[in-house]
């Protein structure tokens, strides 16, 4: 594993839990069926009331869409100015000595998200809880109730690195480049374009499909072996240092994808923030099927 820090058991965490320097935050978000008429694939939903329901004791709870991303536009979970994450990362304790832990209710993919985000401001002391409270709750391990207790306000200087996100014009051009792995990282039919939940079916042509699902033990929710992974990018031609740009439907699934391909030793590694959610909705753009 090439970065051990950024991967935390439930054991370790137990183990750290209450030190001064640890924040560690629920990242839940919900996605549920769509109001008839409102042209959005999904209605978001935040994970506080799961979190007030019960949450690892002293945890913050962090809201993706609300605070964290950007609010301007249609599309949900977009990447906002870093002068907005400064702050909101700050609101919740979270400066630059700090020692984070990440961690969501049903899927690992919020908290690979916030885990790729503060990577690409200049943050590497963020570790992803493997198996997320699925996980710690399997275990039996206790929990809290009740509105988060908070973290005190601290002081978040971000050092933005560039190519940790994409605008759709450098995708249409990765389509045209066999130096370039593109990769989708939805399940099957969506790949194929048999489910159509973003205005038209299918997917950027030209990419491959390495479904996030199967980076993931099902009845755990950790992480399969690196082996394991390894030779499922390695069947869909990812391998040395070839550039991958991941993409799935609103560039949160894929951060699972580019975490464990980090892991495998992959640096150049981009997210495609707008992804199915944009493209399927431009016309101008190509879409593939089948």
């Amino acid at each position: 594993m090439r970065d051990p820090q950024a991967l935390i058991t439930t054991e370790r965490l137990a183990a750290i839990l209450g030190q001064p320097d640890v924040r560690v935050y629920d990242c839940t978000t919900h996605l549920e069926p769509p109001a008839p008429g409102s042209g959005q694939p999904y209605t978001v939903v935040s994970g506080r009331r799961t979190f007030e329901d019960g949450h690892i004791p002293g945890a913050d709870f962090v809201d993706l869409q609300e605070e964290f991303s950007d609010t301007a536009t249609r599309l949900r979970f977009m990447m906002p100015a870093a002068a907005q994450l400064e702050a909101a990362f700050g609101r919740h304790g979270l400066g630059n000595g700090a020692r984070v832990v990440l961690y969501s209710l049903g899927s690992m993919m919020w908290a690979t998200r916030f885990w790729w985000m503060l990577r690409s401001l200049g943050f590497d002391n963020a570790a992803v809880l493997d198996g997320g409270l699925d996980a710690w709750k399997a275990e039996g391990r206790p929990l809290e109730r009740g509105a988060a207790r908070g973290y005190p306000p601290a002081t978040f200087h971000a050092r933005p690195r560039p190519g940790f996100f994409v605008a759709k014009q450098a995708v249409l051009a990765a389509t045209k480049d066999p130096g370039t792995v593109v990769v989708n990282a939805l399940g099957p039919q969506a790949f194929r374009g048999e489910e159509n939940r973003y205005g038209r079916p299918g997917r950027v042509p030209a990419s491959v499909n390495v479904p996030w699902t199967t980076l993931v033990n099902p009845k755990t929710k950790t992480f399969k072996p690196l082996a394991e992974a390894r030779a499922a990018f390695e069947a869909q031609g990812i391998s040395g240092g070839k550039p991958v740009i991941a993409y799935c439907g609103g560039g949160i699934s894929a951060t699972v994808d580019l975490f464990v391909l980090h892991q495998l030793g992959h640096d150049r590694l981009t997210l495609y923030d707008g992804s199915m959610g944009e493209w399927a909705m431009d016309p101008t753009l190509p879409i593939e099927t089948g």
